[in-house]
């Protein structure tokens, strides 16, 4: 898959092409139907399929300060969009100047002039333009005049609920990572680079990798997880997994911890990942964050806990 930093990277030669557009934070199971539909369209066509998506998140720059917590790096939202087949994914870089376009001319600047868009394909709800003016009616009666079919895919619900990135962000945030993982259609996954921390875990008998994370990324509420560990390349797209994890995230109470923390205790696993990129899948909670009235009594219960993750296969 090629992957583009903003219009400037499209090739001088390049025809037209199938493209859908959003945010795609999380690359949940409503954007997979998404781009499914956009893969089969340009497969039918004979055409390469383009993904078009935004850095930073439209909502820092439109209102500075309301940036949602992030369920996908760029560079993880571009390996997952890769597996299912889009053959480009161009990340465009959301400016004030930007978001001042009326929804005409954001058509004719990310879709047609360099992309050559025959068909645009988003979800029912897609809304661009400045103040958001534009939505899939709009999109569509532009199409003769741009050149191109605009086509809206139904959202994909659970129950009565559409599947949204919001929905999944408050999953998270509630450490429901079972109801997240169902929405997404694979666990939730948190990025970050190992450092050293206390290092307390160690004399415990559980060393762990403690991993500083971006500042927008979507934390799971405290409490004590069962997942999974992979290692990740500089770019911090997915080598390869390390194995099974026992995952805390919290200050630690038991120590009077007030820094909040992602730790995970990779079990069988015995090496340095200091300086390494992880990416900790979690996969089911397995109880909330408890001060222990002695070491003894937190050791049994971290006892408890790997063994617990041991017998979820996880």
């Amino acid at each position: 898959m090629q992957r583009w930093r903003g219009l400037d990277d499209v090739p001088d030669d390049w025809g037209q092409c199938v493209v859908t557009v959003g945010v795609f934070d999380g690359v949940h199971r409503g954007h997979a139907e998404i781009v499914a539909d956009a893969v089969r369209t340009a497969s039918g066509l004979g055409l390469p399929s383009v993904l078009v998506t935004f850095t930073p998140h439209p909502s820092e720059v439109v209102r500075p300060g309301s940036h949602p917590a992030e369920l996908t790096t760029q560079t993880r939202r571009s390996e997952l969009v890769a597996a299912l087949g889009i053959d480009v994914f161009c990340a465009l870089p959301f400016t004030l100047e930007f978001s001042e376009l009326d929804p005409a001319d954001f058509v004719r600047r990310a879709l047609v002039d360099r992309l050559h868009a025959t068909t645009v394909i988003v979800g029912e709800n897609f809304r661009f333009g400045h103040k958001a003016a534009g939505d899939l009616t709009a999109l569509v009666e532009m199409g003769p005049r741009f050149g191109f079919r605009a086509v809206g895919i139904p959202l994909l619900r659970n129950g009565q609920l559409p599947i949204s990135a919001t929905f999944i962000r408050r999953c998270v945030s509630e450490g429901d990572v079972a109801a997240a993982a169902t929405a997404l259609g694979r666990p939730h996954r948190v990025d970050g680079v190992v450092e050293r921390g206390d290092q307390r875990g160690r004399t415990l008998g559980f060393p762990t990798a403690n991993l500083r994370t971006d500042k927008y990324a979507a934390i799971p509420a405290d409490g004590v997880y069962a997942g999974a560990v992979h290692r990740l390349d500089e770019r911090g797209a997915t080598l390869d997994r390390i194995g099974a994890a026992a995952i805390s995230v919290g200050t630690n109470p038991t120590f009077e911890g007030h820094e909040r923390r992602v730790e995970a205790y990779v079990l069988d696993f015995d090496g340095d990942l200091y300086g390494e990129g992880l990416g900790v899948d979690f996969r089911k909670r397995l109880r909330g964050m408890e001060r222990f009235d002695s070491i003894d009594a937190l050791v049994a219960q971290m006892d408890a806990d790997v063994a617990r993750t041991r017998e979820l296969d996880v």
